[in-house]
């Protein structure tokens, strides 16, 4: 008689991963946003729809206080099969913000961009200025920020991509000039929109390993500092947790990275000389198709009614100092853990 397969109930702690990736240009990209305040009438955060407590960056709260803010979770056909499931959880995360609004967003979808679009158009018509409304487009690093500003420019006033976009996070690196994305109009009295596109701001420390992963796993990291295996494990414990089906053309169930990530290696060709099987290649390709919607399209992170209130009492270390303490803790932990190997 066969046993069922049973999934891993939790992913195994992960004592030595990186819990930081706030770099230079962050901290300088967030220095300026500061100063830019005083000439900004709308803040849009962007945050990813599949991840949305964990994309969410206090820094911003902190930093850009004082001006209106409208949170747009951004690709959304990546986490969402219009399912009453997935009403139902974006009706929880509206309410995490009442009474400000909340959007969310395909940047390949009309419909999606159009409601950003005219989100903007009234606001900008409560905006008195002689020279337009200016907005500023923030989140945390391959959030999606660019690809919704070039979708806006594209549909508001029919003109060609503006910012670079990418795979990896860092494509944008210095705040930009304001890219038009809605024209004037003296019929209807609205003033020209302007958007700001910024790079992408990590959060000084990230307080729990599961949380790092998740966002390496979307992205926000760069590939080089997770190893893919580990994150092709946690990839592999989520699509178990869903439908060990979405990898049935390489495997059976299994709870074994190793044994899928062969199977993928010999399905796909991705072997090194002698026929030895490459892991990491085939991690890093199984990583890309979950981000392109080909492994599943889910939520990673749990949206219940108090889970914006409990992400945020969890949050600790949002400070540099804060940050540089733990930072180094983390190293002595993974220092500690190597003399153990070695021993």
């Amino acid at each position: 008689m066969t046993t069922s397969f049973i999934p891993r109930a939790a992913f195994p702690a992960q004592l030595s991963l990186p819990r930081s990736y706030y770099l230079g240009h962050h901290a300088a990209g967030l220095s300026k946003m500061k100063t830019m305040l005083s000439s900004i009438d709308l803040i849009i955060e962007c945050r990813d729809y599949r991840v949305p407590l964990t994309s969410r960056n206090p820094l911003f709260e902190q930093s850009l206080a004082g001006r209106e803010r409208l949170v747009v979770y951004t690709k959304r056909d990546l986490g969402s099969r219009e399912l009453p499931l997935d009403k139902k959880r974006e009706d929880i995360i509206r309410s995490w913000h009442a009474p400000s609004s909340v959007l969310f967003s395909d940047h390949k979808s009309k419909r999606d961009v159009r409601s950003v679009l005219n989100f903007a158009r009234s606001h900008a018509a409560q905006t008195v200025s002689l020279t337009g409304s200016r907005m500023l487009i923030v989140g945390m690093p391959n959030v999606g920020k660019s690809s919704l500003l070039n979708a806006l420019r594209t549909h508001g006033v029919h003109r060609g991509k503006a910012a670079m976009t990418g795979d990896q996070p860092g494509v944008t690196r210095k705040i930009a000039s304001g890219v038009k994305i809605v024209d004037a109009d003296a019929e209807r009295d609205i003033e020209p929109v302007y958007l700001v596109d910024t790079p992408g701001v990590f959060v000084p420390y990230v307080p729990d390993a599961e949380s790092m992963l998740k966002l390496a796993l979307v992205g926000s990291v760069k590939d080089t500092i997770i190893p893919p295996t580990t994150l092709a494990d946690y990839l592999l414990f989520h699509l178990n947790r869903h439908a060990p089906s979405l990898y049935s053309a390489y495997c059976g169930p299994t709870n074994d990275v190793s044994e899928l990530l062969d199977a993928v290696c010999r399905r796909t060709g991705r072997l090194q000389k002698g026929g030895t099987p490459d892991a990491e290649a085939a991690a890093l390709w199984l990583i890309q198709r979950f981000r392109q919607g080909a492994m599943g399209i889910f939520v990673l992170d749990e949206v219940t009614q108090d889970g914006l209130q409990r992400k945020m009492e969890e949050e600790v270390g949002t400070s540099l100092n804060q940050a540089r303490k733990k930072k180094k803790e983390a190293q002595r932990v993974r220092a500690r853990l190597k003399r153990v190997e070695a021993e």
